[in-house]
């Protein structure tokens, strides 16, 4: 394939689509020929050849006054030394397949540099609004060893979950990922492919001097993907940025001194083009792989200096991946994390006393065990209106006792797990023991036990019986809600 070969393509296509673009001429193209070009290409041989998609134009009434008015706090005054000191923003709305949208972008006007943007679905007519979600990354690390230099060896494991804004109280229990790492004392990492969490590495990072609030730096990063279910990527797909940091001094939080650091990196990165000589078009007939990634992260960091590491953080994103073939993959929302220190509970002490105030409550079908989450309190035949995951009044009486027992544990969180029995289908199984794990969950959580950060849920339908399905009894023991008292 050359330039001409393209050329003569474009035409074509440009012929047949006059009102097309490049990029949509691309698309064409790589669809029609199956030829793995960038648009990139086609977009500058429509240069040299002056195609120019013909756009229809339309009529567009005069605005009408200002809704709102806000103070001109700029004025004329442009001028600035440093990034992030002076940022605008500015509002369009546009219809797309019959549905109106406003788009925001903000503007550092030290390089006019677009350091973020949202867009989100307009309220109108039907009253339908753009789908948020909320990430939680459950993070438990230890640190195995310190290095001469100062750097410390991490062992961690990493659960991510995504919760729907306003649909559910609990999260579900997510992927788990563990991971080994060194990290220096100025924040760097030094890590191996073979992990695939933390994602954002080498935030923050910290300069070799005394920080005062006010005091702005920046620094290298990365973010590192799971792509392998996606694209087949086998290792982390990793994206640089550059991170502006602005220290703005300490704060009380809980009873605890922290230091507040704002953290911003914009996100564009083209891909480096995978080795195609490597791919089989007979065994890969669709072959896809991301050629760049766009994107921002908007995070507030509140760092622990006694312990040396970030004590929790918030987060606004936005990652936007587009591929060869002209898909678009968009990840965007909000993030929490908090690092707190666990009570340790799996221990013969511990599992002997929650086991006599079992028997002292008179809670029956009831059993104690501990594995290495922490310490599980199964509760066997657990009833449930018919088919459904209503709570019966005995079983909620038996959770109130069972509340007593939890509230030992205020700084460890809870994972309910749902079990059936060997009845219909794995699908309804699956389902039905989800929606009894999280019927559990939500009334912890109206009892005041934990709030929704810190309680999960699992659902494996009859995956995990613990008696034989043959049987009213077996059947009764595996129909279960099991709580864990997480020690990790």
């Amino acid at each position: 394939m050359n330039r001409k070969d393209l050329g003569e393509l474009i035409k074509d296509v440009h012929k047949r689509k006059p009102s097309y673009g490049y990029h949509r001429i691309w698309k064409i193209i790589v669809e029609e020929t199956g030829w793995v070009i960038s648009a990139n290409l086609v977009h500058k041989v429509c240069k040299l050849l002056k195609i120019k998609s013909k756009a229809k134009h339309y009529k567009y009434k005069k605005p009408g006054e200002e809704s709102v008015k806000y103070e001109n706090i700029i004025g004329y005054n442009w001028n600035t030394s440093r990034p992030f000191e002076k940022v605008v923003s500015d509002t369009t709305s546009f219809w797309f397949k019959k549905k109106k949208y406003d788009w925001t972008f903000y503007l550092d006007v030290f390089n006019n540099e677009i350091v973020g943007y949202d867009v989100s679905e307009f309220m109108h007519g039907n009253g339908i609004l753009n789908h948020q979600a909320e990430i939680i990354n459950r993070i438990s690390v230890e640190v195995t060893d310190v290095t001469p230099d100062g750097s410390g060896i991490h062992k961690a494991n990493f659960m991510t979950s995504e919760n729907s804004v306003g649909q559910n109280k609990v999260s579900t229990w997510g992927q788990e990922y563990n991971s080994i790492f060194t990290r220096s004392k100025n924040g760097t990492y030094d890590i191996s492919d073979e992990y695939f969490m933390p994602v954002v590495r080498n935030v923050p990072v910290f300069p070799d001097k005394d920080l005062k609030p006010g005091d702005t730096w920046q620094a290298e990063g990365h973010e590192a993907h799971d792509l392998r279910q996606t694209f087949n990527i086998t290792t982390p797909y990793k994206v640089p940025f550059t991170a502006y940091y602005t220290y703005q001094g300490e704060t009380e939080k809980d009873g605890q001194k922290l230091h507040v650091i704002k953290a911003i990196y914009n996100l564009y990165f083209a891909s480096p083009k995978p080795d195609m000589n490597s791919i089989s078009p007979a065994k890969d007939e669709y072959f896809d792989y991301p050629i760049s990634t766009m994107g921002y992260s908007d995070q507030t960091i509140y760092w622990d200096n006694q312990r040396g590491t970030i004590q929790s953080y918030t987060e606004k994103f936005r990652i936007q991946l587009e591929t060869v073939y002209g898909n678009t993959f968009v990840f965007q929302g909000t993030a929490r994390a908090e690092i707190t220190e666990l009570k340790q509970v799996n221990n013969v002490a511990t599992i002997e006393k929650v086991q006599k105030e079992i028997e002292d409550l008179g809670i029956k079908n009831t059993a104690v065990s501990a594995d290495e989450k922490g310490i599980t309190i199964s509760i066997e035949n657990i009833q449930f209106k018919p088919d459904s995951a209503m709570l019966q009044e005995s079983e909620k009486e038996k959770l109130i006792k069972i509340a007593k027992i939890l509230s030992a544990f205020p700084e460890n969180d809870l994972l309910i797990s749902g079990h059936t029995a060997l009845a219909g289908n794995a699908q309804s199984r699956q389902k039905l023991s989800e929606e009894r794990a999280s019927a559990v969950a939500e009334f912890l959580i109206d009892l005041g036990i934990k709030d929704s950060h810190h309680i999960f849920t699992q659902g494996f339908g009859a995956t995990k019986p613990i008696a034989p399905n043959t049987n009213t009894e077996g059947m009764a023991r595996n129909r279960r809600v099991e709580i864990t008292i997480m020690e990790k």
